[in-house]
C-alpha cells in the first residue's frame, strides 16, 4: 500500500498514546520509579510487544523503521543552536579536564570495540560483518546515534544493523541506570561522594515524573508577538528549516562526488553551525530561546525512542544474541574502568559526580547522566554540568565527525585505518591535556 499522510498521522498518534501510557505507568509503578526507566522506553516496549515485532496488533504502517533517520537530523540540526558561549581561556582553564576526559571516553570505545569484533567476535563468527564492532558503541551513545549508524549500514546492505543498533541503546539506557543506582549506593558506603542524598531524599517529581504546581518552570519564553506568529511555531520553524538544508546539502555533496555516503545529520549540524553564526552576527539569536529549541530537541529525541525501539526486529536479535551479549560485557566493563579507575586521574575535584555522570551518559543518554548526578549533586555544587555544556562544544565534532566516518571507512574496508586514527587523537588529546596541568596527577586512593 502507498504511503499516505493519514499512515503518518496515524504511526504519530499511535506514538502519542503510548507514550502518554508511559508517563501513566512511571507515575504509578513503584519499581518503575526505582529504575527512573525514562517513559519513552516504556513507550517504545509496548509498541515492540504490541508491534509488528511482537504480535502485530497496532496498525503501524511499513515506514516506522525510517522515522529515526529524519529525527536524528532534527536533533543535530538543533545542536549547534544550544551551544554556550565561551571563551577559550575559560575552556582550557576550568573544562580542559572533562573536554579530555569525555572526548577520550566516547572515541575510545569506537576503536576499542572495534578491536573487539576483530580479536574475539569474528574468529568465532567468521560471517559476521565487521560492523559489529561499532553496534555496542553506536547503541551506547543513545537511540538518535544508533539510528544514524543503522541507516549508514542499511544502506550498504546490512540491513539488520538498525534493529541491532536499536537493541544496543535500550540495553544500554536501562543499565546506565541500573548499574549507575549501584554504583550510587556504592560511594555513599564508602564515602566518594562529596555531597550525597539518600534514595529515599529525592523529590518525588523525579521519581514519578510529574512536577507539583508549586515547583513548575516556565519553558516558553514569548519573544514575538502571537499577533504576529506563535512563538513556539518560529522556534520550531528554525529548527525544521535547517534539517531541510541539511537534508538537501546532503543530497547536493552525495550528487557531487557520486555517492550516497554522507549522512543528512552531518549535513544538518553544519548548517545549524553557519546558521547559528548568521543569528549572532545580526543579532537576531535573541529572539531563539535555548530553552524552547531545547524542548524542540527533546520531544523529537523522545519520539525516536520510541519508533526505534517498536521498529526493532526480534527474530534478528536472537540471530545475533551471543555476538551482542559478548559486546554489552566488554561495553560495561569499559566504561566501568573509566568511572571507577580513571576519573580520579582526570578530575583534581569532584571526581565522583563527574565520573557518575559520564557514566549515565556513556552508556545511555545524557539524560540518564542528569538523573543520577542529581542524586549524589541535588544542589549542582561540583558545575559538572556547567562544566559540561562547555566542553561539549569541541567535543561535538568529534563525535560527529566519528559517526559519520566510521560506518563509512569499515565499509570502504579501511576499519584499522579508522582505529588507528583514533587512538591517535586520543593520545593527542591526553598528551595535551597532561602537559597543560589540566589532570590530577597526585596518587589517589585505591
Amino acid at each position: 500500500m502507498e504511503f499516505s499522510l493519514w499512515q503518518l498521522v496515524t504511526d504519530l498518534g499511535i506514538v502519542s498514546i503510548l507514550l502518554m501510557i508511559g508517563v501513566i505507568v512511571r507515575a504509578k509503578l513503584k519499581f518503575v520509579q526505582q529504575l527512573f526507566i525514562p517513559s519513552s522506553i516504556i513507550a517504545g516496549l509496548i509498541g515492540l510487544v504490541l508491534g509488528p515485532g511482537g504480535f502485530n496488533v497496532l496498525p503501524f504502517s511499513d515506514q516506522i523503521g525510517s522515522y529515526p533517520e529524519v529525527l536524528i537530523a532534527v536533533v543535530f540540526a538543533a545542536l549547534p543552536l544550544l551551544s554556550p558561549k565561551f571563551t577559550l581561556k575559560e575552556l582550557v582553564s576550568r573544562v580542559g579536564s572533562m573536554f579530555a576526559y569525555s572526548s577520550i571516553l566516547y572515541s575510545l570505545m569506537w576503536a576499542l570495540s572495534l578491536i573487539f569484533a576483530y580479536i574475539i567476535i569474528r574468529p568465532i563468527w567468521p560471517d559476521m560483518n565487521p560492523g559489529i564492532g561499532i553496534i555496542m558503541a553506536a547503541g551506547f551513545g543513545g537511540h538518535g546515534t544508533a539510528a544514524v549508524i543503522g541507516e549508514t549500514f542499511a544502506q550498504s546492505g546490512w540491513e539488520d544493523a538498525m534493529t541491532l543498533g536499536m537493541t544496543s541503546a535500550t540495553i544500554g539506557l536501562v543499565s546506565s541506570i541500573v548499574i549507575g543506582m549501584y554504583f550510587i549506593k556504592r560511594g555513599s558506603q564508602k564515602g566518594e561522594a562529596s555531597f550525597l542524598g539518600s534514595y529515599k531524599d529525592i523529590p518525588d517529581e523525579m521519581k514519578t515524573g510529574l512536577i507539583p504546581e508549586e515547583k513548575r518552570e516556565a519553558s516558553v519564553t514569548e519573544t514575538v508577538s502571537t499577533v504576529s506568529i506563535d512563538p513556539f511555531v518560529l522556534q520550531f520553524a528554525l529548527v525544521i528549516a535547517i534539517t531541510l538544508g541539511g537534508y538537501y546539502v546532503s543530497n547536493l555533496v552525495a550528487l557531487l562526488i557520486n555517492s550516497s555516503a554522507i549522512p543528512a545529520f552531518s549535513m544538518a549540524f553544519i548548517v545549524g553551525i553557519i546558521v547559528n553564526r548568521i543569528l549572532l552576527l545580526t543579532k537576531t539569536d535573541k529572539y531563539f530561546k535555548e530553552q524552547t529549541l531545547d524542548r524542540i530537541s527533546g520531544s523529537a529525541t523522545d519520539i525516536l525512542v520510541v519508533f526505534g525501539i517498536a521498529s526493532i526486529q526480534i527474530q534478528v536479535v536472537v540471530e545475533y544474541i551471543w555476538p551482542l551479549v559478548l559486546l554489552f560485557l566488554f561495553g560495561i566493563a569499559y566504561h566501568w574502568f573509566f568511572f571507577k579507575v580513571l576519573a580520579k586521574r582526570f578530575y583534581k575535584k569532584y571526581w565522583f559526580e563527574k565520573g557518575l555522570f559520564s557514566w549515565g551518559w556513556g552508556v545511555g543518554s545524557v539524560a540518564m547522566g542528569i538523573a543520577l548526578l542529581r542524586i549524589v549533586d541535588p544542589r549542582s555544587k561540583s558545575r559538572t554540568l556547567d562544566d559540561y555544556g562547555m566542553a561539549y562544544l569541541p567535543q561535538a565534532p568529534i563525535e560527529v565527525l566519528i559517526i559519520t566516518f566510521a560506518p563509512i571507512m569499515i565499509i570502504q574496508g579501511q576499519s584499522w585505518l579508522f582505529i588507528a586514527l583514533v587512538i591517535a587523537g586520543c593520545a593527542l588529546i591526553y598528551v595535551i591535556a597532561r602537559k597543560s596541568n589540566l589532570l590530577n596527577t597526585k596518587k589517589m586512593p585505591s
